[in-house]
């Protein structure tokens, strides 16, 4: 008893600051990664495979299984290759997330966002409410910092000031571009009829492919995208992975001044401290 004791207290007595740090890291490691597939297909995979591993430890153990024992001890180099493999998605978003945060990332590579008008935003309103009437269906990406070359070059460039005329012919049923993505920076629509990924996370489960492909691009960037349903003609809204359905066009202009003043506020901040 005596002996246990003093083994306590001298395993407390190298106890320090870097050790408490390095458990810190380590639960805050594991914590951000249950968060990162939260509500993900990965999360699904995550705990099988942890399933998995439980019920053969525990019967490479009960029945002395030399090999399945072996297996489980030099798993982890399977993992260090499978892992990326399989969380892609979710490590790829984690990565974009760490590169929306740092300033020295950011800058030069960041887009530097301009507050929309109010003209130009009266233009918008406008056009989703013309579209919502018309019932036509409609996908339209505002950028945040988050460049979207990627998505413009599958598209046709346009580079044109945002017009609800502009907008309601672009996603008038018979236009060649009606069934792609707007994508607008600022007070400029920069290309039409561009691809946007789908997302298949359980947020995009029971909606269609334009809410899919919303989800899917707010969940790759710091972009907002406002979706027209054709079936019923309501408005809906994703950000950070997530959509709202049924807005009302005086929630939506609110949205659009808070966004762009956000992300024009966080960029000049950025070049600022840069300098």
């Amino acid at each position: 008893m005596h002996d246990l004791s003093s083994q306590l207290v001298s395993s407390f007595g190298r106890f320090t600051w870097s050790s408490a740090l390095d458990i810190l890291i380590v639960a805050v490691l594991f914590y951000g990664i249950l968060m990162l597939v939260r509500g993900t297909r990965a999360d699904q995979v995550l705990r099988g495979v942890i399933l998995l591993f439980i019920f053969f430890s525990l019967v490479a153990a009960a029945f002395h299984l030399t090999m399945v024992d072996w297996l489980l001890r030099n798993s982890p180099l399977v993992l260090l290759v499978s892992i990326p493999i399989i969380f892609q998605p979710e490590l790829r978003r984690a990565l974009e997330q760490v590169g929306r945060t740092s300033a020295i990332i950011n800058h030069p590579l960041a887009t530097l966002s301009t507050p929309i008008q109010p003209a130009s935003s009266d233009e918008l309103l406008e056009a989703v409410r013309r579209l919502a009437d018309r019932q036509y269906g409609a996908l339209i990406v505002l950028e945040g910092t988050t460049g979207l070359e990627d998505f413009v070059r599958s598209g046709v460039r346009v580079d044109g000031d945002v017009t609800g005329d502009l907008l309601v012919t672009i996603f008038f049923v018979h236009s060649p571009l009606h069934d792609g993505a707007v994508i607008i920076r600022g007070n400029r629509v920069l290309a039409a009829g561009c691809v946007l990924p789908l997302s298949d996370s359980a947020a995009a489960l029971g909606y269609g492919t334009r809410h899919r492909a919303a989800i899917g691009i707010t969940e790759q960037t710091d972009a907002a995208c406002i979706v027209v349903s054709e079936e019923t003609g309501t408005v809906s809204l994703a950000r950070n992975g997530h959509i709202t359905s049924d807005v009302s066009l005086e929630h939506l202009g609110r949205f659009i001044q808070i966004f762009f003043h956000a992300h024009s506020t966080e960029s000049r901040l950025v070049a600022a401290g840069s300098r």
